[in-house]
Formats: structure tokens, C-alpha cells, sequence
């Protein structure tokens, strides 16, 4: 009898995962040929970035970019950490100071950094250590610091690898002692300076790294001092001591100012709603622990607007913009704790209202004290700990039932008007559903987006405008009936030199593209197109100019058609407000104000204001200088056919990825530059 052929053994690896067929039809596979060393990539090829090199290599992963909120993230560290000795209770005051060459001095009369040596670094003080390397500090436990900010960012080590020059000095146990350091490195070892009385704690002296930042990068003192505010509002038993040199003092940025704030959040919060309808009166409470760990405090006041609301967090007097787990016990807490009193009223309407429904129109601020935060990405801009949103919730809930049950006729007042936004959501929803669905889906709009009522596009307008400062502003100064606005955050992508990729996955744009809803490009539909004029209304300062030229920017590369058919618009806000006797006017610009003067006014004593932003302007100025269309004026944004060839090269020049261009450009052009300066 024959015997059956052989079949080959085939050897099936752990890792594999293959069944015996495939390793068959992979034997017949070419091989690749071994490596070798001619490829070009060898150990050599492996760098090895020590102490602070990496933050000096890759700024964004320590402090999310080189822009300007980056590098005022550089006070916030260092103010942090005074901030965390002060609500350990060791200090009592914060100094801050703003120098003329750039440079911001923060001092505090706490414990001192240690100057002792480190045990796991011979040779090298506490102090040394701490500001020349990666998460070193005494806030990885509980033991030194019952809760803190200091670990929900990047540390003071970061702050001493991205400035050009800093200087540390402590003051402990009776004596003085220095250390400068520049990029990181120290410029010598810790020196005593001698003896010192009346004086303890920790003064840290640092200018920003133009290297880094960029040749005029600076340090804004209007943006300092409102950063120092906010932490005086935070935690009550703290005094900041302001300062500013007078070169570069402001209105916004004083030369001396003392801030301290007994009330806390509440203090912050009557100043913010100062002279607004309220629904009812603002509640404001605490909870606090033994120790900080656990403890809350907030301030909520409910507006008669509906769409002009905010809520400002903080963790361990942390910013959190983003919000997080806290923010959600705190809206839980507001909600279940208003059904629960609409349960005991018999309010059976009071069953439709959601979380968004009672924080709309709310002016909130919360802030929270956690042990060992959690926070997400590395600016840590949205708190993680999931134990943050019990402990919110019930130190909020129970507040609450209390503030209800002690007014009811403020109760009910609050109630119907929940009840009665929760009514109108679901009426402009289900309006929305039938004007403006398509055969085959519903449309989906942004969140923050306050469309008009009308359902055809004729007529209708949406003011793209900064922020949601402006977009607050606009959204009570506009016609419900016909006009939309959409606030965006800061200043969008500049889609001339971003690549497709980071187009497609920017929020800022999506919104706006969803607004719009008539495609861009090659899909680009005029018949779906939702509204008739698209409006850019932004600052009339230099940040509002750029913020419309990349605005614009986005409209010419991205929907040409929308220009071609004349529907893009920029209006054209006041900058200045000049009232004489009962008579007031507006300028659009200093040429015009100078203008006013000189005719209308002249000879006459004339009180001038400069309007900072159109959210620093009455809803009522906004609408008679800005957006009602019997009063203002506007641009069209147009695009002569003659010239499309030269505005696109004028586009991609200015605009686009080579700065060459740019810097060209601005040679050519310094001459006209300088006629532009008021010296």
C-alpha cells in the first residue's frame, strides 16, 4: 500500500495567531533582508533630552503651545504655589508685581521653600532640586499640603526652563538665601545672603524667554491683574498686594491696588451682575472641612436672560474652562433639588426641565478643594475626579433645599422660570424640526449657536462675534425674529497654513460650517445656505482686525461662492463713545473721533470713553451703533474678478505657511506702518 505524502511541519509562534494555512502561503512570501548598519538609523540616532532640555525642545507638551495663554501660564504656576501656602494657612498675604522690563516678581510670606540639602541628590539644596527637575515638590502626598494647585499643571520647574532669567529668594528661619538660574540652569549654587528679621517666605523673580515666546512676547499686565483678582475672590483669608510699574500701569492693570475679598465668590459675582434683572437673589453658600479636603463654596444668580449665562469653576483655586466632574454636582444638585421642591408645590410641568434648562441664563461660580485632583489633558483645563461630583452635589444639595424652603414665593418665581425655559426649549425644538429639517435627516446645530426665528433664509442674518463675553452682549441686542449669533472661542485656525487634517477636526470651524449648513468648497449648496447675510462683528481694535482676517481668510479659500454672492459682511462697531451735555455720539475709529471733535464738538468740553470689546458695551449701545439695521453700517466683503488672481497670491502671501512672505511684506510696508503709530 502507498504511503500518503508527507506533509511539511509548520511551526505556529504564540504571537502569531495564524492557522496552519497561513504560515504555508506566508513561506512563499519574499523575505525582507536583515538591517544593516548602511540604513542609516543606528543607536547614534537616539537622543537622550535630560533635565529640562525636553520643556525647552517641546514647550506644547508642558504648557500647551508658545501663544499668549501659554506664557501667562507661566504666572500661574508660580502664583499657585503661593496660593496653595496661603490655603494651607501659612501665608496670609501675596505680593505681585509687574516690572517695567517684562519681568513679574511674586512674593509670599509663607513657610519658605526648603534650602536644606536633598537627601537623593548630594550636593544640591531642596531648592535646586525643585526648580531644575521634572515633578519634584511636596505635593505628590498629603502630608505638606492637605490639598493644593501646585499639581494640576506642570510645575515651577517648567517656569525656570522657558524664562530667560530667574531669581529665587527665601526667607527662613531668620536668614536669607538666593539662587538665580537662566533656562533652566542654575548661574551658581544657593547662596546665604545673611541674616534677615520681620520676613519669611518664598519671592521668585522671572522674565519669559523671548527665545521661546517669540522677540516682543510679553507679559500682560491688564491680564496679570486679572488673574491676581481672581484668586483673592477664590479663597477669602488671602490679601493680594498689587503692583505695577507706571510705564506700563493701566486702567485695567493700577499702579497699586490691595485685593482682598471677605464674601468670596459672592463679592465676585454681585460685581459681575451689578445692575441686571434677576430672577431671584443670588444663593450663595459654603461647605468647609477641617483640613481644606472636601470643601466647597459657590455663588449662583439666575438673569431674566435666557441666553446670557455663564459658569466659572475652579479646583483648588484652579481654572478649570472646561469644566468637569464638579460643575456636573453642581448641576445635579440644582436640578434634583428644584424637582424635589416642584414635587412638594404639586408643579407637575416642572418634569420637563433638564440641567441645561436651569443653568441657562445662570451666572455661576463654583469652587472646590480636592485632595490629589485628577485633571484631563496638560493645560488640565477639566477636572477628572469622579469623587468631586459627590461631594459637590451634596454639600450643594442640601443648601439649596434649605434656600428654597426658606422663601417660597422666591422659590416659585425661580421655578417658573425654569419651567418656562424648559417649555420654550422644547417649542423652538420642535419648530426647528418642521421649518428646517431636510427629506432625510434633521438638522443639527452648535450649542452655542442663538438662531433666529424665522424659518427662510431672506432676510436673516448671523454676527459671528469673539467670545462669550461679546456673544452675550449680542445675543440681547439683536432681532430674535431675524438675527442669529454665534460665538467663537478666541481666535480661529488660519486654514491658508493648516493642513486638512487639523481643518477638519477644528471644533471653531465645524460649528460655523454647521451653521451655516451649505457645504464648503466644491459642496458648496447657495440653496442651503441659512442665512442671508453672514456678519463679522469683532473688536474694533488690532485682535478684532485679525480675528476678522482669519475669518475671512476661512470664507475666501474655504467658501469663495458665499463672497462671489455677496452674503459675507463685516460690521463696523464704535471705538469710542463722546458724550457733551446730553448729546452722545459715536466714533468708529480715532481719525473719526478727532474728526467729531473738531467739528460737532469744538471748544467744547467732551467726556470720552473707549470701549475695551463689544461685551464691555450696553446691549442697547450695541444695537443702535452695530447691529440694527436702520442705524449701522456695514462692509461687504467683495472680490473684483479682475483682481481674484492677485487677491489669492496677496492670501497665500500673507497668510500662508512661508513667513518669509510676510516678513517681506512688512519691510516693504514700515514706512506706512509707522504713519500708523500715535506716538
Amino acid at each position: 500500500m502507498a504511503k500518503p505524502e508527507a506533509k511539511p511541519e509548520v511551526t505556529v509562534g504564540f504571537l502569531d495567531g495564524l492557522t496552519p494555512e497561513q504560515p504555508r502561503r506566508r513561506a512563499a512570501e519574499p523575505r525582507l533582508a536583515p538591517a544593516t548598519p548602511e540604513a542609516g538609523y543606528t543607536a547614534a540616532d537616539i537622543e537622550v533630552l535630560e533635565g529640562l532640555e525636553p520643556v525647552r525642545r517641546r514647550p506644547g507638551m508642558y504648557i500647551g503651545g508658545t501663544d499668549e495663554k501659554a506664557l501667562h501660564h507661566l504666572f500661574a504656576e508660580v502664583i499657585d504655589n503661593a496660593m496653595d501656602e496661603a490655603v494651607a494657612g501659612h501665608a496670609t498675604f501675596i505680593a505681585v508685581d509687574a516690572l517695567a522690563d517684562g519681568s513679574v516678581v511674586v512674593t509670599d510670606n509663607g513657610r519658605g521653600v526648603p534650602i536644606d540639602p536633598h537627601p537623593k541628590f548630594p550636593g544640591k539644596s531642596a531648592l535646586e532640586v525643585i526648580m531644575t527637575t521634572l515633578h519634584s515638590g511636596g505635593k505628590f502626598d498629603s502630608k505638606v499640603y492637605e490639598t493644593s494647585g501646585g499639581l494640576h499643571g506642570v510645575g515651577v520647574s517648567v517656569v525656570n526652563a522657558l524664562s530667560e532669567r530667574l531669581e529665587v529668594e527665601v526667607a527662613r528661619n531668620q536668614k536669607l538665601y538666593r539662587q538665580a538660574f537662566s533656562r533652566g540652569h542654575p548661574l551658581g549654587p544657593l547662596e546665604e545672603v545673611g541674616p534677615v528679621h520681620n520676613r519669611r517666605g518664598t519671592k521668585v523673580r522671572f522674565l519669559p524667554d523671548d527665545q521661546i515666546f517669540g522677540a516682543g512676547a510679553r507679559l500682560k499686565p491688564a491680564r496679570l491683574f486679572a488673574m491676581a483678582r481672581s484668586k483673592a475672590y477664590l479663597f477669602s483669608g488671602v490679601e493680594i498686594r498689587w503692583s505695577c510699574a507706571a510705564e506700563i500701569a493701566s486702567e485695567d492693570a493700577p499702579e497699586r491696588a490691595t485685593l482682598h475679598f471677605p464674601g468670596g465668590l459672592k463679592d465676585y459675582l454681585s460685581a459681575n451682575v451689578s445692575g441686571r434683572e434677576l430672577a431671584a437673589e443670588i444663593f450663595a453658600g459654603s461647605h468647609k472641612k477641617a483640613g481644606g479636603h472636601g470643601s466647597v463654596e459657590w455663588a449662583i444668580a439666575w438673569t431674566d436672560d435666557n441666553d446670557d449665562g455663564f459658569t466659572r469653576s475652579y479646583c483648588n483655586t484652579i481654572p478649570t474652562p472646561e469644566g468637569g466632574t464638579h460643575e456636573q454636582g453642581l448641576r445635579v444638585a440644582l436640578l434634583r433639588g428644584l424637582k424635589d421642591y416642584a414635587e412638594r408645590v404639586s408643579n407637575k410641568r416642572a418634569a420637563i426641565m433638564t440641567g441645561d434648562d436651569v443653568m441657562s441664563g445662570a451666572a455661576a461660580m463654583l469652587s472646590a478643594f480636592i485632595r490629589e485632583p485628577e485633571f484631563q489633558g496638560q493645560t488640565k483645563e477639566r477636572l477628572a475626579t469622579a469623587e468631586a461630583s459627590r461631594i459637590v452635589e451634596q454639600a450643594v444639595k442640601d443648601a439649596f433645599d434649605h434656600w428654597l424652603a426658606a422663601s417660597p414665593q422666591q422659590a416659585n418665581k425661580l421655578l417658573e422660570v425654569v419651567v418656562l425655559r424648559a417649555e420654550d426649549r422644547l417649542r423652538r425644538r420642535a419648530e426647528k424640526d418642521v421649518a428646517r429639517k431636510t427629506a432625510t435627516r434633521k438638522l443639527r446645530l452648535p450649542g452655542k449657536l442663538a438662531d433666529c426665528s424665522q424659518a427662510g433664509s431672506k432676510g436673516s442674518e448671523l454676527f459671528i462675534v469673539e467670545g462669550d463675553s461679546a456673544g452675550g452682549s449680542a445675543k440681547q441686542a439683536r432681532d430674535r425674529a431675524t438675527q442669529a449669533v454665534l460665538p467663537l472661542r478666541g481666535k480661529i485656525l488660519n486654514v491658508a497654513s493648516a493642513s486638512g487634517d487639523k481643518l477638519a477636526q477644528n471644533q471653531q470651524l465645524a460649528d460655523l460650517m454647521l451653521a451655516l449648513g451649505c457645504g464648503t468648497r466644491a459642496r458648496y449648496s447657495e440653496a442651503d445656505l441659512r442665512y442671508d447675510r453672514v456678519i463679522v462683528m469683532t473688536d474694533a481694535d488690532v485682535d478684532g482686525a485679525h480675528i476678522a482676517s482669519l475669518l475671512m481668510t476661512f470664507f475666501f479659500r474655504e467658501l469663495p461662492e458665499l463672497i462671489r454672492n455677496g452674503h459675507l459682511f463685516l460690521a463696523v462697531p464704535p471705538l469710542y463713545r463722546i458724550t457733551v451735555g446730553a448729546e452722545t455720539v459715536y466714533a468708529r475709529d480715532d481719525a473719526h473721533k478727532d474728526e467729531l471733535l473738531a467739528k460737532k464738538f469744538k471748544g467744547k468740553k467732551a467726556d470720552i470713553g473707549r470701549f475695551k470689546g463689544l461685551g464691555e458695551m450696553m446691549p442697547a449701545q450695541l444695537r443702535d451703533t452695530t447691529m440694527a439695521p436702520a442705524k449701522r453700517t456695514l462692509l461687504r466683503v467683495g472680490v473684483l474678478e479682475a483682481e481674484a488672481e492677485g487677491t489669492r497670491d496677496a492670501v497665500d502671501r500673507l497668510m500662508g505657511v512661508k513667513p518669509e512672505a510676510r516678513f517681506r511684506f512688512i519691510q516693504e510696508n514700515a514706512a506706512f506702518a509707522g504713519d500708523l503709530i500715535d506716538v
